[in-house]
């Protein structure tokens, strides 16, 4: 029955694209009776038709093996690339998380940009982002994979900078094309240098090649060390994290996309790149030291922020690193198991954070307390969201955890001892903000504070409900561990509590004086500064950059334009010296091509005239 959604799911893609240029006139204003809205309208309901077609694909292609389309794109002499697309229950089920996600975004846009004259700009860059998303799942090419991410990299750029008349949109935007145009410029490195070696593009093909492949270990080394760039980038790993700390400064329905699904293209492509990464022992080293020292470092720096969406955005470098971790020790199963529970408990917090920011006006933890009272509905999904994504029974986060947590006792404890200590970290860092915001006294800020308009809470509470099924779902899908190892899961739930105590004894103790100062002062101030990475940037890549471009200026200046200017200044100077000569006579005219030739004579033949002036010497 649903046999021809599933052979047509290449579409999916489309419908977001075309709700994008459905909204194009209204964008510049072209139509201007009906105001911006019907441009948001159009694009909800392609995004909800886009939904229903995944569903309808997933219901079909449920308990089938992969199958695989190809649509031949180029045949140019020994050159042949195709876009290949895969069609799976594994890439349907991630279609309809990014739709259904986009929906909830979407919806949750019309009352958050309710008096926003730029719906249409807003919208057809959320149906960039949905079009490619759902592409890039889709698609099981590495050639177009990077394309797609690519016009991700592009959307991201355009969406945090939607206020573009704010000077911190403007830069927040700008830091954030580049420091992901960094790795997808590596990234690119490393797919022109795979074709020659495996002779395929497709993800499939890979993989076969892989588990046969023998390459040179520097080869392999430096192949697969770019083919992590791009997702470094991309999942905001360090050093390339500062750019998702900056993206905050867009509007809060773009970041439930970008603190979910958008971090986690580059996590699916790590995925699809496995087996590739394991032909290199180094690089699996690599993101394990990168996936560590992120998620140690982000989730250290999350507790010191006072900015509610910067905090929310650590959390995300910080999970991202574990998804590196998965990935680097052959958990690729898992790493999509966690992705799927952390975008449904982030996007939730998301939603909550917006709806209280949303009729507040403030991002500053400091400036709130109170709000239980005020915003029930409100705390009770914050405690959901913040309970799905650490490791607390029953809900689905900690069973996602508890499958790595048990793969990590196997291969190291230091290992298991990171995934703990980010997991506290995580428990802290958003009971802190759960404290913050809904416990101690009401403050000037907060004396007001109702719950925001329906069209913020529905999204939010639905998500709510999806929350609280996750472990239905997983069991449904056969993803919870078969056996679960007791002693990794009773650590869990101790690192849980490890961060939920101190911080609800901290931030709820009205004897203890607020906004918090741990001592020494300088280390809060290292966290809070994100251990000072900007400024280590600015005194060593920016610094060596532009020493550079100063000495490129002045070879510019002083040589190239130099010569050319030295040209054209004897060329003047002979012009005006030989007008004096001109008469009118002809045998002048003789005379001065006769010394012309003698003296380009002279300078051509002088080697041979200093040899004959040694001859008769």
């Amino acid at each position: 029955m649903f046999e021809s959604f599933s052979q047509t799911i290449w579409l999916v893609p489309l419908y977001a694209l075309a709700g994008a240029l459905l909204a194009l006139p209204w964008s510049p204003g072209i139509i201007r009776q009906t105001g911006p809205r019907p441009a948001g309208y159009l694009n909800l309901i392609m995004t909800c038709w886009a939904f229903l077609h995944s569903l309808f694909a997933l219901i079909a292609v449920w308990g089938r093996p992969p199958q695989s389309i190809a649509f031949n794109w180029l045949n140019a002499a020994d050159l042949s690339i195709s876009l290949d697309v895969q069609i799976s229950a594994v890439n349907i089920g991630a279609l309809l998380l990014i739709t259904g996600l986009n929906l909830a975004a979407q919806v949750y846009a019309i009352a958050y940009l309710e008096m926003d004259w730029g719906w249409a700009r807003f919208y057809s860059l959320v149906a960039l982002f949905e079009g490619g998303m759902c592409a890039l799942v889709i698609c099981n090419s590495l050639f177009f994979s990077y394309c797609v991410l690519e016009v991700l990299t592009l959307g991201t750029y355009l969406l945090i900078g939607f206020w573009f008349n704010q000077s911190l949109v403007v830069t927040g935007a700008r830091d954030a094309f580049l420091t992901k145009r960094i790795g997808d410029l590596i990234l690119l490195m490393g797919v022109v240098a795979l074709l020659p070696l495996a002779g395929t593009w497709n993800f499939d093909q890979l993989a076969e090649w892989a588990a046969t492949a023998n390459l040179n270990p520097n080869v392999a080394n430096l192949l697969c060390l770019a083919l992590i760039a791009g997702p470094m980038g991309k999942c905001a790993q360090f050093p390339l994290h500062l750019w998702l700390d900056e993206a905050m400064e867009g509007p809060m329905p773009a970041t439930i996309l970008r603190n979910t699904v958008v971090v986690s293209t580059g996590a699916w492509l790590l995925v699809k790149l496995e087996p590739v990464l394991q032909l290199s022992p180094l690089t699996l080293q690599v993101m394990i030291v990168v996936g560590s020292v992120t998620a140690i470092g982000a989730g250290l720096i999350a507790i010191a922020q006072i900015d509610v969406k910067r905090s929310l955005s650590y959390s995300v470098s910080a999970y991202m690193g574990l998804i590196f971790i998965a990935v680097a020790t052959g958990q690729t199963e898992t790493a999509l198991v966690l992705l799927f529970t952390y975008a449904i408990a982030m996007s939730l917090l998301v939603m909550v954070v917006g709806n209280i920011v949303w009729n507040n006006i403030s991002q500053d933890l400091s400036q709130y307390g109170g709000l239980w009272s005020r915003r029930p509905v409100s705390g009770i999904c914050y405690l959901v969201g913040a309970a799905s994504l650490v490791a607390l029974p029953p809900f689905g986060g900690f069973w996602s955890l508890a499958r790595m947590g048990d793969r990590l006792a196997e291969i190291s404890g230091l290992l298991l001892l990171v995934l703990l200590l980010v997991n506290a970290l995580t428990a802290f860092s958003v009971t802190r903000e759960f404290c913050v915001f809904f416990g101690g006294k009401i403050k000037p800020m907060t004396l007001r504070s109702p719950e925001a308009l329906w069209l913020l809470v529905i999204p939010m509470t639905v998500t709510m409900g999806f929350a609280l099924h996750l472990p239905i779902l997983l069991a449904q899908w056969h993803l919870l561990p078969s056996n679960l190892n007791l002693g990794v899961a009773f650590l869990l739930v101790l690192s849980t509590a490890g961060g939920v105590i101190p911080a609800a004894y901290i931030y709820l103790n009205e004897n203890i004086s607020k906004p918090i100062v741990f001592q020494p002062k300088a280390v809060q101030d290292f966290f809070a500064n994100d251990l000072y990475t900007a400024q280590l940037y600015k005194v060593t890549i920016v610094f060596v950059v532009g020493l550079i471009s100063q000495i490129i200026n002045w070879i510019d200046t002083f040589l190239v334009d130099g010569i050319v200017n030295l040209v054209g200044l004897a060329t003047v100077f002979g012009g005006q010296s030989l007008k004096y000569n001109v008469s009118g006579q002809t045998q002048f005219y003789f005379l001065s091509i006769i010394l012309g030739v003698a003296l380009i004579g002279i300078i051509i033949c002088w080697p041979l005239l200093s040899q004959i002036s040694l001859v008769f010497s």
